[in-house]
């Protein structure tokens, strides 16, 4: 009997962190935090004409699961395009920088100079990085 409770216990302490983990982004939008690396979940909302002023970057909007809006600002000079359709579920890892509108994820490939630890985006097409 005390070994059930200890397993409801542990699984009720884990059900109420969920949320600090379910959504990082959210929580450094709150903050007004900007430079922390970080995975996130969402959809693909919106596809935005790529950015072709100095590097280049593919554009999408993504809704994260807590309905933050993150722009990704996805660097094609130096990775594949990711292959991405609006109500795509995607998980990327990237640097988030802060912003009014949700916020900024870039450095959504690997570093060439080894300097960043690199991110990716995986969408139900593979994995970019």
């Amino acid at each position: 009997m005390m070994q059930w409770l200890r397993r409801v216990l542990l699984l009720l302490a884990l059900l109420l962190a969920l949320p600090v983990w379910a959504d990082q982004a959210q929580n450094l939008f709150e903050q007004h935090r900007s430079h922390v690396w970080i995975d996130v979940n969402g959809r693909v909302a919106r596809l935005l004409p790529d950015d072709n002023q100095g590097s280049r970057h593919q554009r999408f909007i993504v809704r994260t699961e807590s309905g933050l809006t993150l722009l990704v600002a996805h660097n094609i000079d130096l990775a594949q395009r990711a292959p991405v359709r609006v109500g795509d579920a995607v998980t990327l890892r990237g640097e988030y920088i802060w912003n009014r509108q949700g916020g900024i994820l870039h450095w959504t490939h690997r570093d060439p100079r080894q300097r960043r630890p690199g991110g990716w985006i995986e969408t139900p097409q593979g994995k970019v990085e």
